[in-house]
Formats: C-alpha cells, sequence, structure tokens
C-alpha cells in the first residue's frame, strides 16, 4: 500500500467516526420530532449539544487538516471525479467551514434550537406567539452570529444560504426569484380569475389508519426500500437517515383532508429514494449525502408534482383509492379527481399549495428572512409584517399566526435564512432533470399509467442519485441536462399542464 493510500485510508477512517456521531445525533433528533415526551425537552438539547460538540471537535481535529495538506499532491494527480479526488476536495471544504465554527457556538445553537423546537411545537397549536418570540429573537442572533464566523460575505444571508446551496448568494437568488416571479404571477392572475376546481371530495372524513395504509402501498410502488425505511409520524413532516441502508420518513394525517398524507408521503419518499440510491461505497462518509438542499427539493417534488400529480400516475392509482375508499370517491370521476388534487388557488398553508402558488409562499419567506438579518424587520413585528406581505402577494390575510407565521418549524427549529430558498430551486430543477428522463426514455408517462415507474427510477438514480456529494448542484445538472439551471423547463411544465387544466 503506498503512502497516499495509507493516508486515505485513515482519512476514511477519521470520517467514518464523524459519521457515527453525526448519525447519532440525527436518531436523537427523529425521536424528539416523533415519539420522545414533551417532558424530555431540555435533556434532548443537552444531549443533542454534547454530540454536536464533540462531533465538531473531533471533525476539525488539526490531524485531519494535516491529512488533507498531505494528500493534496495525490488529489491534483487523480482525475476531477476519482472518488478519491471528490472525497479530499468535498472534505477539505467542509473542514475550512468547520474550522471557523466553535464547537461552543454549535453546542449553544443546539440547545436553543431544541428548546425553540419544543416551544414552537406548544405555542403554534395555542396560536400564541408571544410564546416564541424570545426564542427567536435568540435565533436570529444567533444566526447572525453564524454568518459572522465567515468575514468577507457580499451579504448577511450568504454564509448561511452556502450551507444548504453550496455557491448561491442572496443576490443571485433575488435574481432568479426576480425572472420567476414574472412569470409567475400572470399565470396565477389569470388561472385565479376563473371558479376554483371543485375539490370538496378531498376533505371527507377519510380514517387514519387507511390513509396509511394507501400512502404506505403508493410510495412502495414508486420505488422506497422498507428494507431500509419505515414511517412514522411526526407534527411537519421530514426525510431523516441513519445510515445509506436506514432512510425513515414521517408524514402526518388529517382524518378531513385526503392530500395530507398521501402528497406527504409521496414528497418524503421522493428524499428517501435519493439517498437510498446513493452508492453505498460512500457509506459514512462526506460523499454519501444529498448534493444540495435545492437538488434534494428537486427529487420530492418530482415525485410529489411531476408524477404525483399527473394523469398518468392517477390512470393507475385512481382506480385502486376508490377501492380503498368507495363511500367517499366511488361517484369521483377520473377526471374530477384529477383538476382537484390540480386545484389552484390563493391559500394560507405553504405545504398544501399548488404548484402555481407555491413559489411565492417561498418567496415571501426568503424577503422576510433577508429583512430579519439585515435588521430592518423586529421579532416582534413579524406576524405584522408577514400578514402584509401575505395579503399584498394573495390578497388575503391569515387569521391567525399559527397559519401565517408560525406555520412552518425551519424557523423554529433551525436558522433563519438559507432553508426556503432550496424549495424554490427544486422545483425549477425538478422539471429541468425530468424533461432530460423523458428525452432518454420517452415512455416514462406511459409507464406510469400501468404502475410501472422503473425507467424514471433508473435515470434518476444514474444521472442524480449515486453520485451523492462527488459533484456541486451547478456540476450535476450540467452533467444530466447538458446546461446550468433554467427556469425555462419549469415554466413549460406548468404552462402546458395548467394550460391545459384552466385553458389559458
Amino acid at each position: 500500500m503506498s503512502d497516499e493510500q495509507k493516508k486515505i485510508a485513515e482519512l476514511r477512517a477519521r470520517l467514518s467516526e464523524v459519521n457515527d456521531l453525526e448519525m447519532a445525533g440525527s436518531l436523537l433528533n427523529w425521536d424528539q420530532l416523533t415519539y420522545m415526551p414533551n417532558g424530555g425537552a431540555d435533556a434532548r438539547g443537552r444531549q443533542l449539544a454534547t454530540l454536536a460538540k464533540i462531533t465538531q471537535e473531533k471533525f476539525i481535529d488539526p490531524a485531519i487538516g494535516k491529512l488533507l495538506d498531505d494528500l493534496a499532491k495525490y488529489e491534483e494527480s487523480l482525475p476531477y471525479e476519482s472518488d478519491d479526488a471528490s472525497l479530499i476536495r468535498v472534505t477539505r471544504r467542509d473542514y475550512e467551514h468547520a474550522t471557523r465554527v466553535p464547537p461552543e457556538f454549535l453546542m449553544e445553537f443546539n440547545i436553543h434550537s431544541t428548546n425553540s423546537y419544543q416551544a414552537w411545537a406548544e405555542a403554534r397549536p395555542e396560536n400564541d406567539f408571544s410564546k416564541v418570540q424570545p426564542y427567536l429573537e435568540k435565533t436570529l442572533d444567533l444566526s447572525r452570529r453564524y454568518a459572522d464566523f465567515f468575514p468577507g460575505y457580499e451579504h448577511i444571508a450568504d454564509p448561511l444560504i452556502d450551507v444548504s446551496d453550496q455557491g448561491m448568494k442572496a443576490s443571485t437568488v433575488k435574481k432568479l426569484f426576480s425572472e420567476l416571479r414574472d412569470e409567475l404571477v400572470p399565470i396565477v392572475k389569470a388561472i385565479t380569475s376563473q371558479p376554483a376546481a371543485d375539490d370538496s371530495f378531498m376533505h371527507e372524513v377519510y380514517p387514519e389508519e387507511q390513509q396509511l395504509k394507501f400512502g404506505e402501498s403508493v410510495v412502495r410502488k414508486l420505488g422506497y426500500d422498507f428494507n431500509r425505511g419505515r414511517i412514522d409520524k411526526t407534527h411537519h413532516p421530514f426525510m431523516t437517515k441513519f445510515s445509506l441502508t436506514d432512510v425513515r420518513i414521517t408524514t402526518r394525517v388529517k382524518e378531513n383532508y385526503l392530500g395530507e398524507a398521501l402528497f406527504s408521503n409521496i414528497h418524503e419518499a421522493g428524499h428517501a429514494m435519493y439517498e437510498q440510491g446513493i452508492d453505498l461505497k460512500y457509506e459514512a462518509g462526506p460523499l454519501g449525502g444529498g448534493t444540495s438542499s435545492g437538488v434534494h427539493e428537486s427529487q420530492s417534488r418530482t415525485w410529489e408534482n411531476l408524477v404525483g400529480r399527473s394523469k398518468g400516475f392517477w390512470e393507475y392509482f385512481f382506480p385502486k383509492i376508490q377501492e380503498e375508499f368507495p363511500a367517499q370517491l366511488s361517484k369521483v370521476s377520473l377526471d374530477q379527481f384529477y383538476k382537484g388534487i390540480n386545484k389552484v388557488e390563493r391559500s394560507l398553508i405553504r405545504t398544501d399549495a399548488d404548484e402555481v402558488t407555491y413559489n411565492l409562499h417561498v418567496m415571501l419567506r426568503f424577503d422576510l428572512e433577508m429583512q430579519m438579518l439585515e435588521g430592518k424587520l423586529a421579532i416582534k413585528d413579524l406576524p405584522e409584517a408577514w400578514n402584509a406581505r401575505f395579503f399584498h402577494d394573495f390578497g388575503i390575510t391569515p387569521p391567525e399566526d399559527k397559519n401565517g407565521c408560525m406555520q412552518d418549524v425551519h424557523w423554529y427549529g433551525g436558522f433563519i435564512g438559507g432553508a426556503f430558498q432550496g424549495y424554490t430551486l427544486g422545483n425549477i430543477l425538478s422539471a429541468q432533470y425530468y424533461k432530460s428522463a423523458l428525452a432518454a426514455h420517452p415512455s416514462i408517462s406511459q409507464d406510469m399509467t400501468k404502475g410501472n415507474f422503473t425507467n424514471l427510477h433508473h435515470w434518476l438514480r444514474a444521472n442524480i442519485y449515486q453520485h451523492g456529494r462527488k459533484f456541486t448542484a451547478n456540476e450535476l445538472t450540467k452533467r444530466a441536462t447538458g446546461s446550468e439551471l433554467t427556469i425555462k423547463p419549469y415554466i413549460e411544465y406548468l404552462m402546458t399542464k395548467y394550460g391545459e387544466l384552466y385553458d389559458i
């Protein structure tokens, strides 16, 4: 074994230990968001903080820095996309970022975010913003402090955005969102000026146990591997993993709304199938994860919307859901169902929003984040600012804060800044990737009508999933589609689908 191979082996061993600690923290976090009793919050916050501190200290060990320095020439001698070169490159970036953030800060942040989440989980049902206001004020302070560990930024949000979407800056996102808004607003106006589609059948009583059973059957058919995953209930659905062979999803059920569990199951399964599709040789290391929040979200949105809300998908699944819920759906036609699940309206809740208005919800949150980070919006004024902006964009005002500025968990369990832009980036990329998948396998749409999702799943695995973090989002997108991120396929998709549904 050469000296370089010995050092690569040592680097992998050290990174595996760091990964194991991270995954132990993920397991504690999953338990908190699913089964942990409320009384365990303080202890769980301490436990997570301790793990985060130990993990950080292990990762920023100068020995890892020396290994990276020693391997620099070896990296230069290798092809860019080789596994060893990619491991060194990605680890170096992570290491340089991590060494700027003191372990004590991470410990403080983890304790706070755990307590903040628990406060939100209790305050939201009570519609009591005053209970979370002090937590949110501290979150804003911590978010600014994190950004200051990376001096020289163009905008205070840049270091926060870069964590989840490498290479993206606030200025880039603002420009992209401006272009997208110009395209979306006329479409929203054209559709919402018409009578809304009837989706009353979605709001019949659908027993929880049957919803969970049907939702499980759907994601199993799509390709979610239950030998390496499971579904549990939570307040705000999410995907998490403890290894590439243990990738879990969560859901929530409303018995008076069929779409809640159904589409959250498909959405989270999209995230999970990405992780389950990463090459197992990247297990327990920096390459064994999704490359960015935008790319990750592209997969959940592909399966939830481009697949799960398509006509072909329901040509296969509609008879099956009618069989499961005959009293509620026996008199509903496939066309009625298809129009109902694609109803476009100005609504309050982001996670329930249709494809056409969804990105307006994201842009609202992104703009408010920028104002908070810039010091132009105080936390105490957030509910009023939210309602004013919501009325401007949607023409309606949230009657309660729980369906306004308290509806999303992100600000109450993480940083302010850097989380929401990934949703819209994912929407844009989903159409771009799907267009390339269709070019490679023109039968994909027809396959769906027979319950066959193999060609799509295989294309995504070959072009997106298997690579893990070897490539940045831009590199991956160029490789998969031949071009950088562009809104054109996304607008074409929306205009084609909703142009037919609403005759615009």
